[in-house]
This record gives structure tokens, C-alpha cells and sequence, in this order.
């Protein structure tokens, strides 16, 4: 003859199939320093990644500047009827955006670590007004170099200097791809340092309690 089982409703506190209660859990929330915090909400992730691409815009002029600063000149030359490169050989071109590029390499891993130094826990709010303000920074400094450099009128400078005498060409961007140079980089140096130096998520910490009591045993 056995012993009845103890009913559903008069299980031990410590049955491994018990389920726990409304305030409890198995797994206790780990705590202490090391625990990163959840950050400082959507809304402020948001105004912070506005302000943010305000920022790198604004950036952009001392990036134009630079560009208008260290770009290689194109000599031009005209014959009284059409302009003519005076050195045909010339890469001034090609170093122009190579200039460019170059700068908004050294902008974007610029911008993408002192974001990380401002929040660590980083965001896709903060990842996207990131991208998004080193490609309008980018734009702005196209846009300002162009207009403070050289006029874009080769007919009124050709007249304006004379037959024969060489004078510079405006300032231009042929490859419009090294406006992504800023973004992609801020992005890329933003991945490789939340990677390498990022907050690491705690592993949970269970604890199951007490092993439970042996059954009853047999008459």
C-alpha cells in the first residue's frame, strides 16, 4: 500500500515544477556598478541625435574651407577664342577630390569618436544623426568651396585676365561618390569602436533555490 500524493495545492515551496509567484522569479535581475543603464530614453536619444546632425553640418564649412585651402589649382589658359588646359598633363582634378575625400575621411573618424566619448551606449538615434549630419556636413563644404573659390564663369575670367595668361579654374567635385566618404567612415569607425570598447551586457544569474525534498516514501 503507498501513500497518497500530496495534493497540487499543498506542494512544497521548493517544488522544482512550482510556478513562481506574482512578485517573484527564478532569475534574479543582476545589480551592481557594472550593470549598464538603459539610457536616457527614446525622446532625449532623439533631441540628442538632432543636435548632434546640427553639429556636423556646421562642421562642414571648416571642412569647405580646408578643401578651398588645400586642393591643388588647374591652371588655365585661353587663345582669345576658347580656354584651353594649360598643362594637359596635369592630375589638378583628380587631387581636387582625392583632397577632398581625404579630409572627409579624417572628419568622419573625428566626429565618430567623440560621439563615442559622449555616449558609449550609443543608439540608433545617435548611429543615424551621425550618418546623416557627416553627409549634409559634406554637402555644405561641396557647396562653399565651389562658391568661394575661383568664378565659374571661364568666359568672363578668360576676358578679364587676357589672351595667353594662365588663370585658375573653379573649384569642382567630379566624383560626387566622396560626399559619402564622411558618413561611411563615422559610421565605420563608430562600429569598430562600440565593438572593441562597448558596454557588454551581463550574463543572467540564476538561482534555482534550495534542491527540493525527497518523495514520500513507500509503505
Amino acid at each position: 500500500m503507498t501513500a497518497p500524493l500530496t495534493p497540487p495545492h499543498e506542494q512544497p515551496p521548493n517544488h522544482p515544477w512550482q510556478q513562481p509567484s506574482a512578485g517573484g522569479s527564478p532569475h534574479h535581475a543582476p545589480t551592481g556598478p557594472d550593470v549598464p543603464d538603459d539610457g536616457p530614453g527614446t525622446a532625449v536619444e532623439v533631441r540628442q541625435a538632432a543636435v548632434l546632425t546640427v553639429i556636423l553640418a556646421a562642421a562642414g564649412v571648416l571642412l569647405g574651407l580646408l578643401w578651398l585651402w588645400l586642393a591643388p589649382r588647374v591652371q588655365l589658359v585661353s587663345n582669345g577664342e576658347a580656354v584651353f588646359l594649360k598643362d594637359t598633363e596635369g592630375e589638378g582634378a583628380v587631387g581636387s577630390d582625392g583632397t577632398f575625400m581625404l579630409l572627409a575621411l579624417g572628419f568622419g573618424a573625428l566626429s565618430a569618436a567623440a560621439v563615442f566619448l559622449f555616449r558609449r551606449r550609443g543608439g540608433i538615434p545617435l548611429v543615424v544623426g551621425l550618418a546623416v549630419g557627416g553627409l549634409l556636413g559634406s554637402v555644405l563644404a561641396w557647396q562653399l568651396g565651389v562658391r568661394l573659390g575661383p568664378t565659374q564663369d571661364l568666359v568672363a575670367q578668360a576676358k578679364a585676365v587676357g589672351k595667353g595668361v594662365p588663370f585658375e579654374s573653379p573649384l569642382e567635385l567630379v566624383a560626387k561618390g566622396a560626399l559619402l566618404a564622411w558618413p561611411m567612415a563615422a559610421l565605420a569607425v563608430h562600429l569598430g569602436l562600440t565593438a572593441v570598447f562597448g558596454p557588454r551586457d551581463p550574463e543572467p544569474q540564476l538561482d534555482w533555490g534550495p534542491p527540493p525534498p525527497p518523495p514520500a516514501a513507500r509503505q
